[in-house]
């Protein structure tokens, strides 16, 4: 008999059961059977079910967190809910083919991103717990989302990201197009809202509460997930994204805020009738070759331990000893530098692992973007890309005059972002569309 077709008859039926309302008793007393319902199911897709629990969990915490946020207007519940219900579908045929591709997120991997989510947020594993249930959510709902976008993450990094090809005649056109484009820029805000009337006491707060956002966006702190949790204007959800503009299109007070600016760096807090807003410039486009060359870009100035799994070493154990050594050099027992040239297989170990100063664009993505979410003088847990496992460590970082060689590789770096989106979008929903997917909306 076919096993995938025994469990979805199971799965079907237990739905059956369950919408018909059907009670399963509980022992307890004999004079009277207690008993309790039967979570719903309200969607099958492939072998796993959806819940009526985690689906009105989901929507709940999703509309609570969109009311919070002023002038956002939901749908009508009903079309809400249905919305939510098909982003979960989505999302639930998105780990399935990525467990069909042998993508794993282990509990190890998993204990320490949430750690470090924590001590971004100068939060403990227990106060986090409570801000979550204050939020309305569950921690082990949290982990399980964080597992999925590490899992989703991974499905980019090495099944997408690192077949994305982008030639030298896509990047002249990228140039020319650049060229003859009015001046743009891509703009991440936090908003903390200041009343009209507010006294000076309420004002001073709010200045040092947006300043000392500032300060945590440029050591590090995910900028996408402050704007969720803090900002009072634009797409919160989104990263407070507010996407590209023209500089007419924009205030002039944030036109003047990231003018000179990197793509990535933070802006000094800005002033305006509305509050203090905490400001990043996420891209920048057109205006012409000469501005594009003469752009600042940011220089990071890192250094790493490679090591590679082969018949000796599996992943678990290399991962294992590239924690062990994290541990070290956090108590300062050892040296970065000693490590490198004991450990690394890569060409950088005579130097201690030093890499001297990266542009964007010079190293792979998945390295990239661990290397972007660290603060100077920080170590990152062990990183997987194409060449192995890392531990990275910032060294410190700078603005520089982009050489015309520079342009092009930040013309690549952005192609290939864009083409790695759409490859992922793409892959999103051939997954979607191979799913076998029933509905049970209809016994609810």
């Amino acid at each position: 008999m076919n096993p995938l077709f025994t469990m979805r008859r199971v799965l079907l039926l237990a739905a059956m059961i369950a919408t018909a309302g059907l009670l399963l008793p509980v022992a307890g007393r004999a004079q009277a059977v207690q008993a309790r319902p039967i979570d719903r199911v309200v969607a099958i897709v492939n072998t796993e079910a959806i819940t009526e629990r985690e689906w009105i969990t989901r929507s709940d915490a999703l509309a609570r967190r969109m009311r919070a946020q002023p002038g956002t207007q939901l749908p009508p519940e009903a079309e809400f809910r249905r919305q939510v219900l098909e982003r979960m579908v989505s999302d639930l045929a998105m780990q399935q083919a990525a467990r069909e591709a042998g993508v794993r997120v282990d509990d190890g991997m998993l204990d320490r991103a949430v750690a470090r989510i924590a001590q971004e947020s100068n939060l403990s594993l227990a106060q986090l717990r409570e801000q979550l249930e204050r939020d309305g959510l569950t921690y082990a709902g949290f982990r399980q989302e964080i597992a999925r976008e590490m899992t989703l993450g991974r499905v980019r990094e090495r099944d997408i990201e690192s077949r994305v090809q982008v030639s030298e005649a896509e990047i002249d056109a990228y140039l020319a197009d650049q060229k003859n484009a009015e001046l743009e820029y891509n703009i991440a805000q936090i908003l903390i809202r200041v009343p009209e009337s507010a006294s000076s006491d309420v004002v001073e707060r709010a200045r040092v509460r947006a300043e000392t956002i500032a300060r945590g966006a440029r050591g590090g702190i995910d900028f996408a997930r402050v704007a969720a949790s803090y900002s009072s204007v634009g797409e919160p959800l989104d990263g407070g994204v507010i996407g590209f503009r023209s500089a007419d299109r924009l205030p002039a007070l944030f036109v003047d805020a990231v003018a000179k600016l990197a793509p990535g760096e933070i802006a000094e807090v800005v002033r305006s009738p509305a509050g203090f807003h905490v400001l990043k410039l996420m891209e920048r486009r057109g205006g012409g070759a000469g501005d594009q060359a003469s752009a600042p870009v940011r220089q990071t100035r890192a250094r790493h331990i490679l090591m590679r799994v082969n018949e000796l070493n599996s992943e678990g154990e290399v991962t294992r000893r590239l924690q062990e050594i994290r541990e070290r050099l956090a108590a300062g027992t050892v040296e970065f530098a000693d490590m490198a040239r004991q450990y690394s297989v890569d060409g950088s170990a005579a130097q201690g692992g030093d890499l001297g100063w990266v542009y964007a664009g010079d190293t792979v993505p998945d390295f990239e973007r661990a290397m972007d979410a660290l603060r100077p003088g920080d170590i990152s847990d062990p990183v997987r890309s194409p060449f192995g496992f890392h531990l990275i460590q910032v060294l410190e970082r700078r603005t520089d005059e982009a050489s015309p060689e520079r342009v092009r590789a930040s013309a690549r770096a952005a192609l290939r972002t864009r083409k790695a989106a759409e490859a992922f979008q793409e892959w999103a929903v051939q997954a979607r569309d191979r799913a076998y997917v029933e509905y049970r909306l209809e016994d609810r």
